[in-house]
């Protein structure tokens, strides 16, 4: 299984090793989206850190319109349906999409596209960014909560 990894909060007045931590994940800023494989490794990082980010297993509906609006390969260009057939083993942003919901895309195989996806910040706004998910904030663990957020960065 795939979990989206959304950074919620800034890095002002935050211990170095959890800062470390978001920059090996890849988030380096607010808005930063990055997908990661559900192993214990990357378990680890995320709890962590779940104090500055929020995250949940992500959809191949919502992986699919993620790579398609905001998918870039290096140098910042647009992905686009004939460089995923170029890779070879998918059709459509919906094979792929589907392929990333069920833990099935490695990653290193994708060496062209970048793993970060940067998001606008939501619609309506978050619901308070100092405050866990289960007592009505933004940060932590949000289950399946974390396809209607995406869907409002995109």
């Amino acid at each position: 299984m795939t979990l989206a990894v959304v950074r919620v909060r800034g890095i002002i007045n935050v211990k170095n090793d959890i800062r470390d931590t978001l920059t090996m994940l890849g988030l380096g800023r607010v808005n930063h989206c990055v997908l990661v494989d559900e192993t214990p490794q990357y378990m680890g990082m995320v709890r962590k850190v779940r104090d500055y980010v929020t995250y949940g297993p992500i959809d191949a509906e919502t992986a699919a319109l993620l790579l398609k609006e905001r998918g870039r390969l290096e140098g910042r260009k647009p992905l686009d349906e004939s460089i995923i057939k170029e890779m070879g083993e998918f059709k459509s942003f919906d094979d792929m999409g589907k392929a990333i919901a069920e833990g099935q895309l490695n990653w290193s195989k994708l060496d062209k596209t970048v793993r970060v996806f940067r998001l606008h910040p939501p619609r309506k706004g978050y619901e308070g960014v100092k405050r866990s998910y289960t007592v009505g904030g933004a940060l932590g663990d949000r289950g399946e909560g974390i396809n209607p957020l995406i869907q409002r960065m995109i």
